[in-house]
Parts: C-alpha cells; sequence; structure tokens
C-alpha cells in the first residue's frame, strides 16, 4: 500500500542547528549511516528519557555489549541477536536484530537448550554465586584509591624499589572503572533475558491454551515477588514506624530542611540519636538507589541526596499514626496468584497440558524475582558508585584547571569516556614532565558548547520511532518490556482524528480512577506531586515507589506487561496503563483524565485549569 504511514527515516531526521559539533562528539559508532534506513528503530525513553550527557552513553554502550553477547552468543536465544543503538540529538534510539532464517533458527534452538537449561536446572545455586559475584564487584570498586597527584613522590617509591609513580596510578585506576562497568553489565544479563525467557513460554502457553486470557492476567500469575529493589522502600517505611515509636516523628514535615532535622535529632537526647542509627543501618546497602533508573550521572542515590526518601516520610508517618496499612499487599497477591493458576489450571483438558502448565509455572515463580531484584546492585547500587569515581576524576581535572575558572567536578560528564582518557593522559604527562597540561585550554570551551547543547536538545521532542513500521514484531522482549507491538505503533501513527481524547496502551494493574493529571518528564519534577495526583510520565522505576502513596494511578508513554513500571504498580496495587506512547505529550499538566487499567485506556475529560503563578 502506497499510502501506508510510517516514521520518519534515520536520514531526514536533522541535527538541531548549533549542535552538531556536540552530536560529531559521540563515538562514530552509536551515528546513524545511511543503511540505518533500511532498519526500524524506536526511542528508548524507557531507559533514556533525557538528552544524553557524552559520557553517560556509557551506559547504554556497556549494557548493549553485554546484552548483544548474551543473547547471541551465550546463551543463544533462538529468534533474537542483540540490539543495535544510535544517539541524535542526545536521543538514544534502539532496534533490534531478528534471526529469521529457519536453518539457522533450528540450530540456535539446540545451543539454546544446553545452555539455558543448565540454567534453569541450577537456578538457586547459580543466583547465590551470582551474588558473591556482584558484591565482590562492588567491593573491588570500592577499593580504588581516589585518584591524586602529590607535588613529590613518596620516599618509599624509591626506597622500596616500587619502581612506578603516582601519575600510572589514575591511568590504571580509570581503565579499571570502566572495565569494573563493562563486567557489571556481563553479570547483569547472565540471568536477565532468562527470567524474561521462563516467563514468556509460560505467557505463550497460556495464550494458546486460554485464547481470552488477558495480559494481565497472566501477568498477575507472577505476582507478590520479594526482590530486592523494593527493600529501600521497606526501610523508608520502617523508619517512619521508628520515628513514631521513639516520638521524634514531628520532626519530620513537607519540604523540610533536611540537614537542620538531622541536627535537631541529634542534639534532642537518646531517642533522636537512636532513630539516626537506624537511619544508618537503612543507608548501608539500602539508599544505594539512584533517584532514576540508573542511567544518568544526575540522578543520585539516596545517600548521596536524602530528599527522596525524606519526603516520603510525613506521608507515612501521618498513616501510621492513622492506623493506615502502608504494607505492599503482598498476601493478597500471593492469594490472588494462587487462585488464578488454580482456576486456569482447572479449565486443562489433559493430563499432559496440566504436567506442563505445573512446570512452566513453577519455573517462572523460582526465576522471576530476579527480573527486578538485579536492578538493585547493578543499576543502582555499582551505576552510582561508578559515577562517584568518575566524578573523583572530575574534582581532580577541574583542581588542575581541564575546566576552567569556577569549573566543577561534573563537568567531566560532558567529556566522552575516550576523552576523559586523553584528558588523564594529558595531565599524566603535565605532571611528570613539569610544564602546563593543554586541558585548560582546550576543554572550558568544549564543555560550555555542550552544556548548552544539552540544554537545547532538552527544549525539542522527537519521533517515538524511525524508519518503516515493520509487519510484525517478533522480539518478545521488545513487546513485553518496550511494549512495542504493531498495534501500538498504529496508534503513535495516529494523527489524532480519530479521538485525541482517549489513548490506549497495555493494561498494567486493574482499577479505575479519576483524578488531575501530573505530568513529570524528569526525576527533578516528582515535588511537584500532590496527594491523589495521576502521575503521568515517560517511564518510572522501583525507586520512585515512596511517590506511590501519594498517586491514584499511573501512565506512560512506554512499557510493556512486564515494563518494571508495570511489575511495580502491580505489587503496590497502584491502577496503571503503560506504552501509551504520546501520554505526555497530548496530556496537559492539571488536565482531570480517568485511567482504567483494566483495560488499558486513559481518557482525557477535561482542559486543564489555566492557574497564575503563585
Amino acid at each position: 500500500m502506497t499510502d501506508k504511514k510510517s516514521f520518519p527515516l534515520p536520514s531526514s531526521i536533522e541535527v538541531v542547528p548549533g549542535t552538531e559539533a556536540a552530536q560529531a562528539a559521540y563515538p562514530y559508532y552509536a551515528q546513524f549511516v545511511p543503511e540505518d534506513d533500511g532498519k526500524f528503530w524506536f526511542y528508548n525513553s524507557m531507559h533514556f528519557p533525557e538528552p544524553m550527557h557524552h559520557f553517560d552513553m556509557i551506559t547504554a554502550e556497556a549494557a548493549y555489549v553485554a546484552l548483544g553477547a548474551f543473547n547471541t552468543r551465550v546463551h543463544v536465544l533462538p529468534t533474537a541477536k542483540g540490539i543495535e543503538h544510535r544517539v541524535i540529538n542526545g536521543r538514544v534510539y534502539i532496534g533490534g536484530v531478528a534471526v529469521t532464517d529457519p536453518a539457522e533458527i533450528e540450530e540456535r534452538v539446540g545451543e539454546f537448550q544446553q545452555r539455558a537449561f543448565y540454567y534453569y536446572e541450577h537456578w538457586e545455586d547459580l543466583y547465590a554465586q551470582w551474588k558473591d559475584k556482584m558484591k565482590a564487584l562492588i567491593a573491588d570498586a570500592q577499593a580504588l584509591p581516589k585518584p591524586e597527584l602529590p607535588a613529590y613522590e613518596p620516599l618509599e617509591t624509591t626506597h622500596t624499589g616500587k619502581g612506578v609513580a603516582s601519575n600510572h596510578a589514575l591511568l590504571d585506576i580509570y581503565q579499571k572503572q570502566v572495565e569494573g562497568y563493562h563486567r557489571m553489565w556481563h553479570h547483569h544479563f547472565e540471568f536477565l533475558l532468562l527470567g524474561y525467557g521462563a516467563y514468556m513460554t509460560f505467557f505463550d502457553f497460556c495464550k494458546k491454551a486460554f485464547p481470552e486470557i488477558s495480559d494481565q492476567a497472566i501477568s498477575r500469575m507472577v505476582a507478590g515477588m520479594e526482590a530486592e529493589i523494593f527493600r529501600p522502600d521497606e526501610e523508608v517505611k520502617r523508619l517512619a514506624r521508628r520515628a513514631v515509636e521513639l516520638g521524634v516523628d514531628h520532626h519530620f514535615s513537607d519540604n523540610m530542611d533536611i540537614d537542620a532535622v538531622l541536627a535537631e535529632l541529634d542534639a534532642v537526647g537518646n531517642a533522636g540519636k537512636e532513630w539516626l542509627g537506624e537511619l544508618e543501618t537503612s543507608r548501608n546497602p539500602w539508599f544505594n538507589v539512584s533517584s532514576g533508573d540508573g542511567f544518568y550521572h544526575y540522578h543520585r542515590s539516596w545517600n548521596d541526596d536524602l530528599s527522596l526518601p525524606f519526603a516520603a516520610l510525613p506521608g507515612y508517618i501521618e498513616k501510621i499514626k492513622a492506623g493506615t496499612n502502608i504494607e505492599r499487599p503482598t498476601e493478597q497477591l500471593i492469594a490472588e496468584r494462587e487462585q488464578l493458576v488454580a482456576d486456569y489450571r482447572d479449565l486443562l483438558d489433559s493430563d499432559e497440558d496440566k504436567a506442563t502448565y505445573d512446570q512452566l509455572i513453577g519455573l517462572a515463580h523460582r526465576v522471576f524475582p530476579y527480573v527486578e531484584g538485579h536492578k538493585f546492585y547493578c543499576e543502582h547500587w555499582y551505576t552510582n558508585l561508578f559515577f562517584n569515581k568518575i566524578r573523583e576524576f572530575g574534582a581532580l581535572l577541574a583542581e588542575h584547571g581541564f575546566f576552567g575558572p569556577g569549573g566543577k567536578e561534573d563537568d567531566v560528564f560532558h567529556l566522552n569516556q575516550y576523552e576523559l582518557e586523553s584528558a588523564i593522559i594529558d595531565l599524566m604527562l603535565a605532571w611528570g614532565i613539569g610544564s602546563e597540561p593543554r586541558g585548560p585550554k582546550h576543554w572550558p570551551a568544549v564543555v560550555a558548547q555542550r552544556k548548552a547543547a544539552i540544554e537545547e536538545w532538552g527544549k525539542h521532542g522527537c519521533s517515538p520511532a524511525l524508519g518503516n513500521v515493520p509487519d510484525a514484531i517478533d522480539d518478545p522482549a521488545i513487546v513485553m518490556l518496550w511494549g512495542i507491538t504493531r498495534d501500538n505503533l498504529d496508534a503513535w501513527l495516529d494523527d489524532g482524528s480519530e479521538n485525541d481524547k482517549e489513548l490506549k496502551g497495555f493494561a498494567a494493574c486493574s482499577g479505575v480512577v479519576e483524578g488531575v493529571a501530573r505530568v513529570v518528564k524528569s526525576v527533578g519534577e516528582i515535588g511537584r506531586i500532590q496527594q491523589g495526583d495521576i502521575l503521568v510520565c515517560q517511564v518510572t522505576n522501583p525507586t520512585w515507589s515512596p511517590i506511590f502513596q501519594k498517586i491514584g494511578a499511573a501512565v506512560s508513554d512506554i512499557g510493556g506487561s512486564m515494563s518494571h513500571m508495570a511489575i511495580v504498580a502491580r505489587e503496590y496495587g497502584l491502577p496503571a496503563v503503560v506504552g501509551t506512547g504520546k501520554a505526555t505529550s497530548l496530556i496537559k499538566d492539571g488536565q482531570r483524565i480517568r485511567v482504567d487499567g483494566g483495560r488499558g485506556i486513559v481518557t482525557i475529560l477535561e482542559e486543564a485549569p489555566v492557574l497564575e503563578d503563585a
């Protein structure tokens, strides 16, 4: 059909005028080339909802290096290889590499069975081993020394015959940081796709056995999980309980000065000091979670910035004092899960089908907690540690004038990973030679230019996808994680002429809620959320859990039935619709909307009121 709608081709996307040099500074292998016009791409706003600083692109690169290796070469998924990525105007687009040749699929099935089935058979032992590996990797990163350059080498360098000067340590530390970050992503994907695979196999079985079953009903059969990523929020609830028990709850209020509150608690006597001790217990390790999803250097951890967990304390304290239950409805979810599993099992006719069903749901329950649990160790604890170690290099370079007068340690994130290594070597040379480094004359203008580019890119929207719409989306991960289906793509292409008051997406968690839409486009805007608002965002993540006590429902642009937002919404019993494609662009802040989480429909009820700034 010649009139078939399609998204813009990559070659038609222009670099925002004035930012050409900043665009060219991304690695060559992440730039669109003419051949990319023949492929389908979508904007990965789930993981990269904001323009990417140049150093932060390592979070995409290292992830896709490891994901590709495990999909394609390690576990050998039969029909899906890796994910390609490109960046333009700071926005990361991705596209899956499918396997379509039947002979190659057959060969890969044989490989997959030998590899994946071994993991499924030994899941608990291998997962315990995985946790040990991750804790060791975190310990290695924590042990890396702070990069420093003394005026003169310590005497023990000569008196012990060490034979290596301090400037060499800079290169050693930096390269170990980058290597450790890449290694973390390999650990990350060791289990993740197998966790999805077990669920997807069960999902496919259910769709064939029960043609009328909804995606949400299947997903509810694995709800009620325990995973480390929920623990930080549990710790905030624990701290709220302890504040009430110790009689220090009156110190916590909305918009509190956190430093002042900590000082007050330290001064009020034993109860205050005991609560501060409880805070320290929670912080290590559970506050090593990022306020975002772990892909941006400025999404600081709760340990670096206590504002997110402390913002939740007054609400939790108020509910505890009122006798309101603040726990996740885990017992209810498990009861519903077991009833659903039993009800659908009764619909199966043969003993063979029942045995297969039992085996598949049993495996899904065993492996599924990893799908969320790994995030605490990988995207959050390790990644936050990694960025803070890079900040130490930023501080060293700033100290030596690399970012000009008034330069800050975070300016380092405007250099890509290769440029940062070159700046480090520049400093190593200058320190050893006793001359001035070239960096102070080179980098300030570059950093200023890239700061301006990031700001400018943030003002421009972008297409949710690029290239010709494929006839079918065959990669189950792209469907279940990102929510990219043929129907959804058609909805994204809809010009709004049919019904501009209704959006469709995935039914993530049932319930019908009407309320005021609060459109949140970045982590920094979370503070605008008021009690009862409906959160409208590109994507959320488990570390936003403390705000779930405030909101009535949630809507996202991207995400499928197994996206992190969908999983978290179900675990908290929060009505939600994910994967709408364009909620943040069509819904205005302050509009009244209705969310039907059971049907996957969001309805705009009325225009936003025009309010004067207070």
